[in-house]
Protein backbone atom coordinates (compact mmCIF):
# COMPACT_ATOMS: atom_id res chain seq x y z
CA UNK A 1 0.00 0.00 0.00
CA UNK A 2 2.89 2.37 0.82
CA UNK A 3 4.30 1.74 -2.65
CA UNK A 4 1.04 2.72 -4.34
CA UNK A 5 0.71 5.86 -2.23
CA UNK A 6 4.33 6.81 -2.91
CA UNK A 7 3.77 6.30 -6.63
CA UNK A 8 0.62 8.47 -6.60
CA UNK A 9 2.36 11.23 -4.67
CA UNK A 10 5.31 11.21 -7.10
CA UNK A 11 3.06 11.12 -10.17
CA UNK A 12 0.89 13.97 -8.88
CA UNK A 13 3.86 16.15 -8.00
CA UNK A 14 5.42 15.47 -11.42
CA UNK A 15 2.21 16.54 -13.17
CA UNK A 16 1.89 19.66 -11.05
CA UNK A 17 5.47 20.70 -11.74
CA UNK A 18 5.14 20.35 -15.52
CA UNK A 19 4.86 23.60 -17.48
CA UNK A 20 1.35 24.45 -18.68
CA UNK A 21 2.34 23.96 -22.31
CA UNK A 22 3.26 20.37 -21.59
CA UNK A 23 -0.12 19.55 -20.05
CA UNK A 24 -2.39 21.60 -22.32
CA UNK A 25 -3.33 20.70 -25.86
CA UNK A 26 -1.85 23.70 -27.63
CA UNK A 27 -0.77 24.18 -31.23
CA UNK A 28 2.71 25.49 -32.08
CA UNK A 29 1.57 29.11 -32.51
CA UNK A 30 0.62 29.19 -28.83
CA UNK A 31 4.14 28.25 -27.78
CA UNK A 32 4.83 31.91 -27.10
CA UNK A 33 4.87 34.32 -24.19
CA UNK A 34 5.08 38.09 -23.98
CA UNK A 35 4.67 40.90 -21.49
CA UNK A 36 1.39 42.76 -21.37
CA UNK A 37 1.58 46.44 -22.32
CA UNK A 38 2.44 48.74 -19.40
CA UNK A 39 2.66 45.82 -17.03
CA UNK A 40 4.99 43.21 -15.64
CA UNK A 41 2.41 40.47 -16.31
CA UNK A 42 3.78 37.75 -18.56
CA UNK A 43 1.14 36.24 -20.83
CA UNK A 44 1.61 32.57 -21.64
CA UNK A 45 -0.30 32.12 -24.89
CA UNK A 46 -1.06 28.43 -24.32
CA UNK A 47 -2.63 29.11 -20.95
CA UNK A 48 -4.49 32.26 -21.99
CA UNK A 49 -5.64 31.46 -25.53
CA UNK A 50 -5.93 27.67 -25.83
CA UNK A 51 -9.17 26.71 -27.58
CA UNK A 52 -9.76 30.19 -28.99
CA UNK A 53 -9.41 31.64 -32.45
CA UNK A 54 -6.96 34.56 -32.57
CA UNK A 55 -6.79 37.80 -34.49
CA UNK A 56 -3.17 38.94 -34.20
CA UNK A 57 -2.49 42.53 -35.28
CA UNK A 58 0.71 44.56 -35.55
CA UNK A 59 -0.18 48.04 -34.36
CA UNK A 60 1.34 51.52 -34.25
CA UNK A 61 -0.07 54.47 -32.38
CA UNK A 62 1.06 57.16 -34.84
CA UNK A 63 -0.20 55.62 -38.08
CA UNK A 64 -3.00 56.56 -40.44
CA UNK A 65 -4.54 53.16 -39.63
CA UNK A 66 -4.47 53.77 -35.84
CA UNK A 67 -8.26 54.50 -35.80
CA UNK A 68 -8.70 50.78 -36.55
CA UNK A 69 -8.34 50.31 -32.79
CA UNK A 70 -12.03 51.35 -32.55
CA UNK A 71 -13.18 48.57 -34.87
CA UNK A 72 -10.82 46.02 -33.31
CA UNK A 73 -12.47 46.82 -29.99
CA UNK A 74 -15.94 46.44 -31.58
CA UNK A 75 -14.88 43.05 -32.94
CA UNK A 76 -13.60 42.12 -29.50
CA UNK A 77 -16.92 43.08 -27.92
CA UNK A 78 -18.92 41.28 -30.61
CA UNK A 79 -17.14 37.93 -30.38
CA UNK A 80 -16.26 37.95 -26.68
CA UNK A 81 -14.42 34.89 -25.45
CA UNK A 82 -14.58 33.05 -28.80
CA UNK A 83 -12.03 35.31 -30.50
CA UNK A 84 -8.93 36.65 -28.78
CA UNK A 85 -7.64 39.85 -30.32
CA UNK A 86 -3.98 40.48 -29.59
CA UNK A 87 -2.21 43.73 -30.43
CA UNK A 88 1.52 43.81 -31.02
CA UNK A 89 2.80 47.40 -31.04
CA UNK A 90 5.81 47.70 -33.31
CA UNK A 91 8.06 50.46 -34.53
CA UNK A 92 9.16 48.50 -37.62
CA UNK A 93 7.61 51.20 -39.80
CA UNK A 94 8.78 54.11 -37.63
CA UNK A 95 5.26 55.04 -36.46
CA UNK A 96 5.23 53.84 -32.87
CA UNK A 97 6.08 55.81 -29.73
CA UNK A 98 9.34 54.77 -28.08
CA UNK A 99 7.68 55.08 -24.66
CA UNK A 100 5.29 52.29 -23.64
CA UNK A 101 3.31 54.76 -21.52
CA UNK A 102 2.47 56.79 -24.63
CA UNK A 103 1.58 53.62 -26.55
CA UNK A 104 -0.72 52.57 -23.71
CA UNK A 105 -2.36 56.01 -23.56
CA UNK A 106 -3.25 55.84 -27.26
CA UNK A 107 -4.66 52.32 -26.89
CA UNK A 108 -6.42 52.52 -23.56
CA UNK A 109 -7.30 56.20 -23.16
CA UNK A 110 -7.83 57.40 -26.74
CA UNK A 111 -9.48 54.25 -28.11
CA UNK A 112 -10.79 52.37 -25.05
CA UNK A 113 -9.03 49.13 -25.96
CA UNK A 114 -9.84 46.23 -23.62
CA UNK A 115 -8.37 43.39 -25.71
CA UNK A 116 -4.84 42.14 -25.05
CA UNK A 117 -2.06 44.57 -25.94
CA UNK A 118 1.57 43.57 -25.53
CA UNK A 119 4.83 45.43 -25.07
CA UNK A 120 6.36 46.62 -28.37
CA UNK A 121 8.36 44.14 -30.43
CA UNK A 122 9.54 43.66 -33.97
CA UNK A 123 7.11 41.90 -36.33
CA UNK A 124 9.09 41.55 -39.56
CA UNK A 125 12.51 40.52 -40.81
CA UNK A 126 15.18 38.69 -38.89
CA UNK A 127 14.36 40.54 -35.64
CA UNK A 128 10.66 39.61 -35.74
CA UNK A 129 9.28 38.02 -32.61
CA UNK A 130 8.78 34.26 -32.74
CA UNK A 131 5.00 34.42 -33.27
CA UNK A 132 5.20 36.79 -36.25
CA UNK A 133 7.95 34.66 -37.79
CA UNK A 134 5.64 31.64 -37.60
CA UNK A 135 2.63 33.60 -38.92
CA UNK A 136 4.72 34.87 -41.84
CA UNK A 137 5.92 31.35 -42.61
CA UNK A 138 2.40 29.91 -42.51
CA UNK A 139 0.92 32.60 -44.79
CA UNK A 140 3.96 33.55 -46.88
CA UNK A 141 3.24 37.18 -45.94
CA UNK A 142 5.11 39.44 -43.53
CA UNK A 143 3.42 42.62 -42.38
CA UNK A 144 3.84 45.14 -45.19
CA UNK A 145 2.74 47.97 -42.92
CA UNK A 146 1.04 48.58 -39.59
CA UNK A 147 -2.30 46.93 -38.81
CA UNK A 148 -1.78 43.72 -40.77
CA UNK A 149 -4.04 41.07 -39.33
CA UNK A 150 -3.61 37.31 -39.00
CA UNK A 151 -6.67 35.22 -38.21
CA UNK A 152 -5.75 31.89 -36.61
CA UNK A 153 -8.27 29.09 -36.07
CA UNK A 154 -8.54 27.59 -32.58
CA UNK A 155 -6.66 24.47 -33.72
CA UNK A 156 -3.92 26.52 -35.41
CA UNK A 157 -4.48 24.80 -38.76
CA UNK A 158 -5.95 27.79 -40.58
CA UNK A 159 -4.06 31.08 -40.72
CA UNK A 160 -5.33 33.87 -42.95
CA UNK A 161 -3.59 37.19 -43.59
CA UNK A 162 -5.35 40.54 -44.11
CA UNK A 163 -3.52 43.67 -45.26
CA UNK A 164 -3.61 46.99 -43.40
CA UNK A 165 -6.39 48.45 -45.52
CA UNK A 166 -8.84 45.64 -44.69
CA UNK A 167 -10.95 47.12 -41.91
CA UNK A 168 -11.51 44.96 -38.81
CA UNK A 169 -15.32 45.21 -39.12
CA UNK A 170 -15.29 44.55 -42.87
CA UNK A 171 -17.48 41.81 -44.26
CA UNK A 172 -14.31 40.03 -45.39
CA UNK A 173 -12.88 39.71 -41.89
CA UNK A 174 -16.18 39.07 -40.11
CA UNK A 175 -17.16 36.30 -42.54
CA UNK A 176 -13.74 34.64 -42.09
CA UNK A 177 -14.06 34.95 -38.30
CA UNK A 178 -17.53 33.37 -38.50
CA UNK A 179 -16.11 30.60 -40.68
CA UNK A 180 -13.26 29.70 -38.28
CA UNK A 181 -15.70 29.88 -35.39
CA UNK A 182 -18.21 27.80 -37.41
CA UNK A 183 -20.96 30.39 -36.97
CA UNK A 184 -23.60 30.11 -39.71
Amino acid sequence: MKTIISFLVLATSALLSMPATATADCHELLDYSATKLRSTEKIEFCQRFSGKALLVVNTASQCGFTPQFKDLEKLHQQYGDKLAIIGFPSNDFKQEHSDSEKVADVCYVNYGVTFTMLEPSSVRGENANKLFKMLSQKTGKQPGWNFNKYLVSADGQTVKHFASDVEPMSKEIRSEVDRVLAIP
